[in-house]
């Protein structure tokens, strides 16, 4: 691979939205490294509207944003480094719709809103799973976009007519960057409505959805043009250059699904397996094709897009949010921050395997009392181990990361199985590469090798894909995971030797 000369750096603004907070980061390229700088974080969580329905604050999103490209711009000004291109990425499936003046009609849904209850069995009995997996290859999730859009969308019945264009999240805000709507197709391929194989929106789905629910009728002519990870997407508008103080930057489309972009920045070997973690654990096997086999299908595995032609043929599992939030439940119940290394510590003392409770229950997918739900899974199992009490909280987190690495474990072996590839290690990217205790125990429950690494995977891929685009870096996939390897710190755990 080529990159910029030596002493030479370019700057690569990284937009990375989560389900929890938001950040922007400042990539700076210089030879065959990227160095990452916080340059501004900001909170991120539905909040209820007035009935009661969960929903993005899109807008103060777009504050926070504005606040870290300003404050890029400086530190990039202080280090003499030229900022040559921004990404955004960020969660997959929920969207804004925009009305004829571009403007958003509503603050888009959550996926945990409730509203998408029970509508996925609706739309299958008029077009069945088989059929939809035939041809967007995705496993089932009650939440995937298409199924919101029948819930009704971000917007009420009444309002649809007034639609002109649906934008999923990062693409909303490229758009308020540049003024181009446009729909990156990493992202695209979690809504439901994309072919796998072609990579493009699929008009069979479009039209037998549009013929079930007339309502849609028209949603074909909603959806925007299809990019690939690479594409220029356009220039800062003059009003985002006056707010953030930055020149005629140039916005490029990454892989803007935040798992795209963190699988991209994952060091993998030919057969190693990935599991991007945090909030959701991504577990599972980048491939040249999908595999849309009926085995595949009712393993519920699904084929997302990812950079240069992938498939990134995986699970999701419940991830780090169970702990998450019953860290955050206790934080609250005591009056001040838990100490999570010391609570770790003390999980890592307690015995393993007493049970193990199916962290991808629906049971546990919405936010609010989640020690009590866990508690209550235990206790269905017949297990007693009085976990509603203070001093037994390392139990409880015991149980949780047990049952999220024993989740994995199985979720890379059927994806072996599935995929006819055979696995010989497990990477480990994002911020659950952090927490040793998960990292370890992943390692007994695969049996296989461990390699934690990078903690920031998703804005490394994204500044890759820029710095490539431009021409600051070149090369493949392969060449690009040798810059990551280069720029980040990795930790290998071993598995246990076996009897």
């Amino acid at each position: 691979m080529s990159t910029s000369p030596a002493g030479e750096a370019s700057g690569f603004v990284a937009i990375d939205l989560g389900a929890t907070s938001g950040r922007v980061m400042l990539g700076v390229v210089d030879g065959r490294r990227v160095e990452l700088v916080e340059c501004g974080r900001f909170p991120n969580g539905p909040v209820s509207d007035e009935r009661g329905e969960l929903r993005w604050d899109v807008r103060a999103l777009w504050r926070g944003i504005l606040d870290g490209l300003r404050s890029a711009g400086d530190v990039a000004r202080e280090r003499g480094v030229e900022i040559r291109g921004i990404g955004v990425d960020s969660w997959a499936v929920d969207y804004g719709l925009l009305d004829g003046a571009g403007e958003l009609v509503a603050n888009p849904h959550c996926y945990r809103d409730a509203r998408t209850d029970g509508v996925a069995d609706e739309v299958y009995r008029q077009i069945s799973f088989a059929d939809h997996y035939a041809v967007n290859g995705l496993q089932h999730l009650p939440f995937t976009t298409e199924f919101q859009l029948v819930a009704g969308g971000s917007a009420s019945d009444d309002d649809w007519a007034r639609v002109e264009k649906l934008l999923l999240i990062p693409d909303l805000v490229a758009y308020w960057l540049t003024g181009r709507q446009v729909a990156e197709v990493t992202n695209a391929s979690t809504t439901g409505l994309l072919d796998a194989r072609t990579r493009d929106w699929s008009a069979d789905l479009l039209d037998r959805l549009a013929a079930a629910r007339p309502g849609l009728a028209g949603l074909r002519g909603r959806l925007p043009e299809l990019v690939e990870p690479g594409a220029a997407v356009g220039h800062l508008l003059p009003a985002v250059r006056e707010a953030t103080g930055l020149g005629d930057v140039l916005v490029l489309a990454v892989a803007s699904h935040d798992t795209a972009s963190a699988v991209a920045a994952a060091p993998l070997g030919a057969s190693a397996a990935y599991i991007s973690s945090g909030t959701w654990s991504l577990v599972g096997l980048e491939l040249p094709a999908p595999v849309l086999t009926e085995a595949s299908r009712a393993a519920n595995f699904t084929n997302e897009l990812g950079l240069d032609g992938t498939v990134r043929y995986l699970r999701n599992v419940m991830g780090l949010w169970v702990l998450d939030e019953c860290v955050r439940a206790w934080a609250a119940a005591d009056g001040a921050p838990v100490d999570l290394p010391g609570l770790l510590a003390a999980a890592e003392a307690e015995p393993g395997g007493r049970c193990l409770v199916d962290v991808d229950g629906d049971e546990f997918l919405a936010p609010g009392d989640m020690p009590r739900r866990v508690s209550d899974a235990v206790a269905r199992l017949g297990v007693e181990l009085h976990l509603d009490t203070v001093s037994t909280r390392p139990a409880l987190v015991r149980v949780i990361l047990d049952s999220l690495a024993a989740a994995s474990a199985r979720a890379i072996s059927e994806a072996s199985a599935l995929a006819g590839v055979v696995v010989d290690a497990v990477h480990v990217v994002g911020g659950g590469s952090q927490n040793e205790l998960l990292c370890r125990l992943t390692a007994e429950a695969t049996g296989l090798p461990v390699i934690a690494g990078p903690v920031e995977a998703t804005a490394l891929g994204n500044v890759l894909v820029q710095a490539r685009a431009v021409g600051v870096v070149s090369g493949d996939l392969t060449a690009l995971r040798d810059v990551v390897r280069a720029s980040a710190r990795l930790r290998r755990y071993a598995p246990a030797p076996q009897n």
